[in-house]
């Protein structure tokens, strides 16, 4: 499966032994991250990069054995609220990449993480009461 856009970085899930057999694909763009999968049937799902609101690294010893690595991606998408990059290489540059190009994307859309989650106690009144 050839990427046929300007990508950012891509990789595939790993599988035994941290070879690439897999038909899952992870795409970087500057504006999304794409998770395309299948071999006859393709299906691509897209987050937004400004809807990322929590990065998280997994790094359990199978995958450690082979210089793997998982991220797990809190997002306000609402097709998919939460999203595994499932054992791929240089997990740390992928999460530098993300970093770099989510803040860019925040920054263009004057968005910040804090911004996309409700209030904590919305029936409060400016005063503090109840």
């Amino acid at each position: 499966m050839k990427v046929d856009f300007p990508h950012v970085w891509t990789d595939k899930k790993r599988t035994i032994f941290g070879l690439p057999i897999s038909f899952t694909r992870y795409i970087l763009t500057e504006t999304k991250l794409i998770t395309r999968t299948g071999f006859l049937n393709i299906s691509e799902d897209e987050i937004e990069l400004y809807k990322i609101t929590d990065k998280k690294l997994l790094l359990p010893f199978g995958q450690r054995m082979f210089g793997c690595g998982t991220i797990e991606i809190s997002s306000k998408d609402t097709d998919t609220p939460v999203k595994k990059i499932c054992s791929v290489k240089k997990t740390r540059e992928v999460m530098d990449l993300l970093d770099k190009h989510i803040d860019i994307q925040r920054d263009k859309y004057n968005v910040r993480g804090r911004d996309m989650y409700g209030s904590a106690d919305e029936d409060c009144d400016c005063d503090g009461n109840a």
